[in-house]
């Protein structure tokens, strides 16, 4: 890893404070990144309480609503591995500055939008600036901090990771009843300005292979493939299978998966070495991030539809109802995120995973006629212990399973198919959700049509939900084995399981250290 004149670690020339500038300013640093961090991850969950208002304030259809939602992790996702190539080669801080004032623009576009095309434009363009801020997290913490200090900063970033999975909804909430919806996306105006502010005084910048070269077919292509399968799954189910658009897309999508498969085998730099899927430990990894995903959290926006179109509650309850899930997550990962490390990490994947899905079997058999919010909780909870035992070993288990000069882009890779999996979870369950509205006869049908429609559309769901995370699991502990360890026991790499949320660059500079704190 190397450093522009006067920004190594140890916060040395220039004149720029740094991390070895007094006990107290040394972890500026951290706070420029975490706060960053914060955001990018809260904007995935911010808008649930908020749907309802944004439709009515909009005339937004449902299938906007679903834009709403999956634009941000479409673009997050497609661009993740792209974003660490360019930070290595044109320098982290820099990508990191830049990921925050687009971030910043786009959120203001977001909060000023007069329809929902362009509110769902301004989510692409939010998801291409958060992916920036992704992908230059892990390298600028790795320049900033060394041994102990190393420890410490990743784990108060990976805490503030998972704070911003139980943050969201109810910020969400707070924000929409107390001001307007609109509040949601500006609020991040003064937070950017904060983060920019104290990047450039406090952060140096550093560079990874400068020699190598942006694999722009494979980007390209892949970008293509994501954006064109979710949106062939989500008009598939608003205007048929066989219909001619939704044929056209998902051919699209084919053609470019096919391109990125040529593309990544003939470049000697390519984003994911597919030699990696060979491994079948590493594989059903990659597989288990994106379903693992898939099952977990996007159910939980059509509950926030539920919860206040048909319970009738505030924005503010609406986000307290589900936050059992990420509080149970919360107690798992700060009383036995240690023993989890120790265990072989289909153990915890594996059962996690398993618990996932009878969280959600939970969801079919208390959502009831007549159910009211009271009757999520047990599921969630349950889902909580799977996410807490699941997610912080999924990446360092994926580092395992990859040889050690590819855990880099291991790293990048299962980061970018746990996100893939939220925006194709959001589009495939939307459609079983609006099937299910559709035969209810929502909206013709009136009150009773609607808390129908809306109780078949989430005991339908979460029983997809429910039970691909139960194959999921049994797979998981199948086939996943552990790997030898990639950190060479070095003293100053970051913990353990500290790879679940940040993505590494997708480069090898990273290999042994490349990996953040668990988080949602």
């Amino acid at each position: 890893m190397r450093y522009a004149p006067g920004s190594a670690p140890d916060g040395g020339g220039g004149g720029r404070s740094g991390p070895g500038t007094g006990r107290t300013g040394k972890w500026w640093p951290l706070v420029a990144i975490t706060l960053g961090n914060f955001m990018l991850l809260v904007d995935v969950t911010i808008v649930n309480t908020a749907l309802p208002r944004i439709a009515d304030g909009l005339g937004a259809s449902f299938a906007s609503l679903q834009w709403v939602m999956d634009s941000y992790a479409l673009a997050l996702a497609a661009l993740l591995m792209v974003a660490g190539s360019a930070a290595d080669l044109y320098g982290r801080r820099r990508l990191y500055i830049g990921g925050l004032a687009l971030f910043a623009l786009a959120s203001l576009a977001c909060g000023l939008a007069p329809g929902a095309e362009l509110l769902v434009a301004a989510r692409v363009v939010q998801g291409i600036g958060a992916a920036a801020m992704f992908a230059t997290n892990t390298p600028l913490l790795m320049a900033a901090y060394q041994g102990r200090d190393r420890g410490v900063a990743f784990g108060v970033w990976g805490g503030t990771s998972g704070a911003a999975a139980a943050v969201g909804p109810v910020l969400g909430g707070m924000l929409t009843e107390w001001t307007d919806w609109r509040a949601i996306f500006l609020v991040n105006l003064p937070l950017t300005a904060i983060a920019i502010w104290l990047t450039l005084r406090h952060l140096g910048e550093s560079y990874g292979d400068r020699g190598a070269r942006i694999d722009w077919p494979g980007a390209g292509s892949f970008t293509v493939c994501a954006g064109a399968l979710t949106y062939g799954l989500m008009r598939g189910g608003e205007h048929g299978w066989t219909e001619t658009g939704t044929l056209a897309a998902l051919g699209v999508a084919v053609l470019a998966l096919l391109v990125f498969v040529v593309a990544e085998r003939r470049t000697a730099g390519p984003l994911l070495d597919l030699r990696l899927l060979r491994r079948p430990s590493f594989a059903v990894l990659m597989a288990a991030a994106l379903l693992m995903q898939a099952a977990a959290f996007p159910y939980l926006t059509f509950v926030g539809l539920w919860t206040q179109n048909v319970l009738g509650l505030s924005p503010i309850r609406a986000g307290l109802a589900v936050t059992p899930m990420a509080l149970m997550s919360l107690l798992v990962g700060v009383f036995g995120g240690r023993a989890l490390q120790r265990l072989a990490p289909q153990l915890p994947l594996g059962i996690g995973l398993l618990l996932i899905g009878a969280g959600g079997l939970l969801h079919v058999a208390l959502l009831g006629a007549g159910a009211g919010w009271p009757a999520l909780v047990p599921g969630l909870a349950v889902s909580g212990l799977g996410i807490g035992a699941a997610m912080p070993v999924l990446v360092s288990a994926a580092l395992g399973a990859a040889p050690p000069q590819r855990a880099g882009m291991a790293s990048g890779a299962v980061n970018t198919f746990r996100q893939l999996g939220f925006a194709f979870g959001i589009a495939v369950l939307g459609t079983v959700f609006g099937t299910a509205l559709r035969d209810a006869g929502v909206p013709a049908g009136g009150r009773g049509a609607l808390a129908a429609g809306y109780l078949s559309g989430l005991r339908d769901i979460t029983l997809l939900s429910g039970l691909v995370a139960l194959a999921t699991g049994l797979l998981v502990l199948a086939v996943v084995r552990r790997g030898p360890r990639t950190d060479g026991g070095r003293p100053d790499g970051p913990p353990a399981g500290a790879a679940a949320t940040a993505p590494g660059a997708g480069h090898d500079d990273t290999r042994p250290r490349s990996g953040a704190p668990a988080g949602a």
